[in-house]
């Protein structure tokens, strides 16, 4: 597994429009966001050009151009996603593969953006990083925490601990430690790739899920897709990031943390939750592809380069 070399103050990083797009009112501000963190920008189409079905920043074939042209550039040394959305499947068989392989370097998304983290994790052997995206974390709100989690997780050394913002614990269910490569992303966007070239192969791994605006009873529904496609079984461990504003409205009492009790009550492998990570604010990052060391009885993450 290669962790791609960072980039650093000075270099250029090429904004990427993978899945959805923005409004046009919104691009300067994506492109003076990442200026102001002191980097050069580097953007290869009007990323505002879309619309295509009114839900896609553009045809599949102009957003794979967009990225291989990212990967190819000599001057490009991070490729970060302006945000996520729908449609990067269109995206995931127009990619040439040998050319992102022999120029790896940090790739940055979340949410849609999993579908590209199991393809380079998976077919490409490359850590991308499950972070703040430009559009939906940068431009607005990127609080100290996001950022110096982010910039911590480029820059690891051999060994570093995920911290969760002050006063959120990070909470456990079951015992004992599992040390494996982590994987994983969007619960949603890992179902959805069962039974394509693209599943997520979990197998003596550690698995992350993280979601946003699903009911409990559809979390319950994807959950036991995994459960019976085997992912759960075959994981060493699991790690649950945020599930936000996941409700129930027939019992309110009843929520995600009581979904997971129930789930992995008979569960014999670590289970880490309550991970500040996906879609919320803070948002830590989490370098997939990294071996990952977890610790049910004394609840923590630590991360060490592959």
């Amino acid at each position: 597994m290669i962790f791609p070399e960072t980039f650093k103050k000075g270099d250029t990083v090429a904004i990427i429009a993978p899945s959805s797009p923005v409004s046009s009112q919104r691009i300067g501000s994506c492109i003076r966001a990442v200026e102001n963190l002191g980097y050069r920008v580097k953007i290869y189409r009007p990323l505002d050009e879309c619309l295509q079905n009114g839900y896609s920043a553009g045809t599949g074939e102009k957003r794979a151009d967009e990225m291989m042209r990212a990967f190819s550039d000599p001057e490009v040394k991070g490729v970060w996603c302006l945000r996520g959305g729908d449609s990067s499947t269109r995206v995931l068989d127009k990619l040439d593969l040998d050319v992102i392989r022999r120029n790896p370097k940090p790739f940055i998304g979340y949410s849609d953006i999993t579908n590209f983290h199991l393809l380079f994790n998976q077919q490409c052997q490359m850590v991308t990083f499950h972070g703040p995206m430009v559009s939906s974390n940068v431009v607005d709100d990127y609080d100290a925490f996001t950022r110096a989690s982010f910039e911590t997780m480029l820059n690891m050394g051999n060994e570093t601990a995920l911290a969760n913002p002050e006063g959120v614990p990070i909470k456990a269910l079951g015992k004992g430690r599992a040390k494996a490569p982590i994987v994983g992303g969007n619960l949603t966007l890992l179902c959805a790739a069962i039974g394509t070239p693209y599943e997520l192969e979990v197998k003596g791994k550690i698995l992350f899920m993280e979601d946003v605006d699903e009911t409990i009873w559809r979390l319950d529904r994807l959950l036991y897709h995994l459960k019976y496609a085997g992912k759960l079984d075959d994981a060493a461990g699991i790690v649950f990031g945020a599930m936000s504003n996941c409700t129930n409205d027939y019992n309110p009492a009843f929520l995600w943390e009581d979904l997971l009790k129930d789930l992995f009550a008979d569960y014999h492998k670590p289970v880490i939750y309550n991970i500040m990570a996906g879609h919320c604010t803070p948002t830590a990052t989490i370098p997939l592809g990294a071996t990952c060391v977890i610790d049910a009885d004394h609840p923590s993450v630590l991360f060490q380069r592959p």
